[in-house]
């Protein structure tokens, strides 16, 4: 049972990138899903998050109006479309279940004690 990133690259600055988040071993549209990423020198914070139910979703402000989370069901996979890309959103992204995923929020990173492999995402001014 996991969930697997991919889909990242580089990119210059006002770029896009479509990110991706595949199941394995489990139906994820009955799950909350989270993305969240990792800068170089900066703790992991979340970025947004999908509901299962509903697919409400949570964006936290600094990518509000350029990220969009989304759910294909068919192929088990949540996305996270990012647009008008930014020097600062360079990280390494993950994605996680999320049974805290909610419109208020997203679990916080802590209550993981693993994570599974991200794709790194630069963004070049």
């Amino acid at each position: 049972v996991q969930l697997q990133a991919s889909g990242g690259g580089l990119v210059q600055a006002r770029g896009l990138l479509k990110l991706a988040c595949a199941a394995f071993g489990f139906t994820s549209k009955y799950y909350g899903v989270g993305w969240f990423r990792q800068a170089p020198g900066k703790e992991r914070e979340g970025v947004s998050c999908i509901t299962s139910g509903d697919d409400s979703t949570y964006y936290i402000n600094s990518v509000k109006g350029r990220f969009t989370i989304s759910r294909d069901n068919a192929k088990n996979t949540v996305y996270l479309h990012m647009n008008s890309l930014r020097p600062e959103d360079t990280a390494v992204y993950y994605c996680a279940t999320d049974p805290e995923c909610s419109v208020q929020g997203i679990r916080s990173p802590h209550y993981y004690n693993a994570w599974g492999q991200g794709t790194q995402v630069t963004v070049s001014s």
